[in-house]
């Protein structure tokens, strides 16, 4: 019986997870569950399937624009816009939050007070619409093989991402990467994201051929490697808002990669 229980725990402690992890990372509709310790353990394993959605509504809005004959404009505009209307822009507020941040060229200990405040300066605004004028370019150049492919960037930049949470040294004890890195099971979380990971790069590579899977995945550990190098040099660690500044720019990265590749 004790056995039973304690199975049945497990079970809900992975559903309560999975809400956490879609609560927070997404604007997907979903139950309200009390966020414990439980819960919170295992909530970033589930981070990669918010991507995941994101790159099924990406093929399918593809597939439907080419079947109601959609021009290229509104197709390129609207794809552009979904991810930031699934994920509620959550890893784009990161991006601006940095983006003051760096620009600022101030000590690391005044550039986490900048993160911190909700205002948004004149550097994240211009930077912004250039990245989305960049997102526009890149997406506009995808041809329609690149479209099953693209849906493997959007779960690989948050494998990345989530193990980076539970991994790298964090700038400070409070915020939102130091909330779940703590509540995390880490082995459980990196095995994980490792995990998706690896399926990530197999279905581009599947879905892509083998000059697209490298050149993305190539792409996708650059940038990786040059965020851990600067959250540390800059920052003295990584935040929930460098996770998400490395999300867009990887993201970024890889589609522009798929679009010379394919």
């Amino acid at each position: 019986m004790g056995k039973r229980k304690e199975k049945g725990r497990g079970n809900i402690s992975l559903y309560e997870s999975l809400v956490i992890a879609f609560s927070m990372y997404s604007r997907i509709p979903v139950p309200q569950v009390e966020w414990t310790d439980a819960g919170m353990k295992y909530a970033l394993c589930f981070f990669p399937l918010t991507g995941a959605v994101i790159g099924a509504a990406e093929v399918v809005f593809f597939w439907l624009a080419q079947r109601i004959g959609l021009g290229d404009m509104a197709r390129v505009c609207i794809g552009t816009a979904l991810p930031l209307l699934v994920t509620g822009g959550i890893h784009m507020d990161g991006f601006l939050d940095v983006t003051d941040a760096r620009s600022s060229c101030q000590p690391a200990e005044r550039k986490l007070e900048i993160m911190k405040d909700p205002h948004a300066g004149a550097f994240a605004i211009w930077k912004c619409g250039l990245y989305l004028l960049l997102y526009l370019a890149v997406f506009g150049e995808l041809g329609e093989e690149a479209f099953p492919a693209m849906a493997g960037i959007y779960v690989l930049e948050r494998a990345m991402s989530g193990w980076s949470v539970v991994s790298l040294p964090k700038a400070r004890t409070d915020g939102l990467a130091s909330t779940f890195s703590r509540g995390a099971q880490k082995q459980a979380v990196q095995v994980t994201m490792l995990f998706w990971g690896m399926a990530a790069t197999g279905y581009l590579f599947w879905s892509g051929g083998l000059r697209a899977g490298i050149s993305a995945v190539a792409v996708a550990f650059l940038v990786f490697l040059w965020y851990c190098r600067m959250a540390r040099r800059e920052f003295g660690g990584i935040t929930g808002d460098l996770a998400g500044y490395f999300l867009q720019l990887c993201e970024l990265g890889m589609l522009g990669a798929l679009a010379v590749a394919l």
